[in-house]
């Protein structure tokens, strides 16, 4: 059984992958203003959604996954994809430009960082014993724990009311992941340092973050800008840890610019 895609949309392509603990369906809201211009293949990530978890539960096999069944839906005259990565998918874009440099046109990462949890030498980043928290959270109470959190990215936003409904359609419609995924999701998250590995990374990065990101710090985006050989940072005032939810039209305005390079 291979990883879930479903693909929709006209134009050159696009690879959406979420964050940890969700599925693809976070990204409809999204999807009107994308739709006309991208080829839009929507990942659920190994173990989440449609998708059966892989052994071991690594960035490394998760990005070996989804490249994998990629190249069973790529046209052989389609210009390789855009990646677009949110929070652990975010980090698993980084992973599959260093493993395949042929595979990615371009990168697009938000809620993004290259290490998640806070260390002596890395101030930028959550305590591990939050991060820990949260999974034991989503844990007792899945669907309440998740409705809590994407409140709180889009708080203040104009967007706020219209993504909100369009998620509670589709958020919890492939059930939830595992307690075993859960965990895993959190030690992965947990163990991610990036750091030393993200100078190989060649292609073309946006680098796309909100001024009140708690999880994933500005200073973690900025970080990460500046350590990518061609990169451009695009900070959106009034977003937390989901940009393209809670400010839509900037972060499409910003895929525009980025794009059009």
């Amino acid at each position: 059984m291979s990883v879930h895609v479903e693909s929709v949309g006209q134009g050159r392509p696009l690879v959406l992958l979420h964050a940890g603990a969700m599925h693809s369906g976070l990204w409809m809201p999204l999807l009107p203003r994308l739709v006309d211009r991208y080829r839009l293949h929507m990942v659920d990530l190994p173990g989440h959604g449609y998708s059966p978890p892989v052994e071991p539960y690594t960035l490394a096999a998760l990005a070996k996954a989804i490249g994998d069944r990629l190249v069973t839906l790529s046209d052989s005259r389609e210009a390789p994809p855009i990646l677009l990565g949110w929070s652990l998918g975010a980090a698993v874009a980084l992973e599959w430009a260093a493993w395949r440099p042929d595979g990615a046109r371009a990168l697009v990462l938000t809620g993004a960082s290259p290490c998640f949890t806070r260390r002596d030498d890395w101030p930028h980043a959550m305590a591990k014993v939050t991060l820990e928290q949260f999974g034991d959270e989503l844990a007792v109470s899945y669907r309440l724990t998740l409705q809590r959190f994407i409140r709180l990215q889009l708080r203040g936003s104009e967007y706020a009311d219209a993504a909100e409904n369009a998620l509670r359609m589709h958020l919890f419609e492939r059930g939830q992941p595992s307690p075993d995924i859960l965990r895993k999701v959190v030690h992965l998250l947990a163990a991610t340092d990036l750091r030393s590995s993200v100078a190989r990374v060649r292609q073309p990065t946006l680098v796309v973050a909100g001024d009140r990101d708690t999880l994933t710090p500005l200073a973690a985006a900025q970080w990460l800008a500046s350590a990518l050989p061609r990169s451009a940072l695009t900070v959106i005032p009034g977003a937390a840890h989901a940009p393209f939810l809670s400010h839509p039209e900037a972060f499409v305005a910003a895929l525009g610019r980025f794009d059009e390079h």
